[in-house]
């Protein structure tokens, strides 16, 4: 019920409608960002993830988690004809139908699962520690960060990265949260009907204090543009976090 009551669901089930989920080909690369090929790829993640254990929090239709899994032997240094031996990917997606598409696309691939469920909720059920954890404007900033974080932080090894980007606070001219209350956002549907949900829409600032307070350090924090928006504002806040 909390997932058919989720906008995402909504979301999911129009693009379900508009044609059968086929077996894709693996992205080239992992996008961050709302224009594809701005912004790093993967590596931010970490130099080598091979065989690495890697969590994606709220994966949607499984593109950057198949990437992921699918990584040469090293980032930046892979030889010609070299086979793929990426990470052990687990993606977690609220929306059911979701997952559904993301195993429709890449489910072929051994190493690599998908997971129904609430990103907190499968933390909270998890006995896993993960050499990587992000998420793409997926359950960070959606869900309470004095929640989620300390969850994130209980299951990330030391000295490995958290990454994940969120709408930028400054979209469209927006000014960044005041105080550590959600405010309201709308998802844009593919047949344009806009849905409300409630974001934490937070600044570099406010993200760093809340990741060290879970002992997360932040490591990074930067801005993207995007001509298709206008490219006035920034559109995407990417942050990335090293447990202590």
């Amino acid at each position: 019920m909390l997932a058919q009551a989720s906008p995402w669901y909504a979301h999911a089930l129009q693009r379900t409608t508009t044609g059968p989920a086929e077996p894709l080909t693996v992205p080239a690369r992992m996008e961050w960002t709302t224009r594809p090929g701005s912004g790093p790829g993967a590596e931010i993640l970490g130099p080598d993830l091979r065989h690495k254990r890697v969590l994606e929090l709220g994966c949607g239709p499984g593109h950057n988690a198949a990437h992921l899994a699918t990584l040469p032997q090293a980032l930046g240094s892979a030889r010609a004809g070299e086979p793929p031996a990426g990470a052990q990917v687990t993606g977690v997606d609220l929306v059911g139908l979701q997952v559904r598409r993301a195993r429709s696309h890449y489910g072929r691939l051994n190493n690599l699962t998908f997971v129904a469920g609430h990103a907190l909720h499968y933390l909270q059920a998890c006995d896993e520690q993960f050499d990587a954890i992000c998420s793409v404007f997926g359950a960070i900033g959606l869900v309470a960060p004095e929640l989620l974080l300390p969850a994130i932080a209980h299951h990330l090894k030391p000295g490995c990265s958290l990454a994940f980007s969120v709408p930028h606070p400054q979209r469209g001219g927006l000014r960044p949260a005041t105080d550590d209350r959600p405010r309201r956002d709308y998802v844009t549907l593919p047949d344009l009907t806009r849905l409300p949900l409630a974001r934490w829409d937070f600044d570099a600032d406010r993200w760093e204090k809340h990741l060290g307070r879970t002992g997360l350090w932040l490591t990074s924090a930067q801005e993207f543009h995007d001509a298709r928006h206008g490219g006035r504002w920034p559109t995407t806040l990417l942050i990335t976090a090293r447990r202590r």
